[in-house]
């Protein structure tokens, strides 16, 4: 049971692959565009369940809840050693070193 005003994660279909434009690739035709909006819940309910949600400046959103109190996590991607060495020959470049 999630309870109301728990920070939850919701999932709403924007365009349904038929809705989506003829100019992109085949292979993302064939998925649906999904958004993903994060916000309290206004009534209890389960996962899985069509919840409204009121975001943190304060709109309402309709969706699938899908993760209760979800987490914040950003990073750049695996290690590149293409580029490992760009900041050495750049300055080698603008020093003349």
């Amino acid at each position: 049971m999630i309870k109301k005003d728990t920070f939850i994660e919701i999932e709403t279909v924007v365009l349904q692959c038929e809705d989506r434009s003829p100019a992109i690739p085949d292979d993302t035709k064939e998925t649906p565009l999904k958004m993903w909006v994060r916000g309290f819940v206004n009534s209890d309910c389960e996962l899985g369940d069509e919840v409204e949600i009121t975001t943190t400046i304060g709109r309402t959103m309709r969706g699938i809840a899908k993760v209760v109190e979800p987490s914040y996590s950003h990073n750049f991607g695996s290690y590149v050693s293409e580029i490992a060495y760009i900041g050495k020959q750049a300055k080698e470049m603008i020093f003349n070193k």
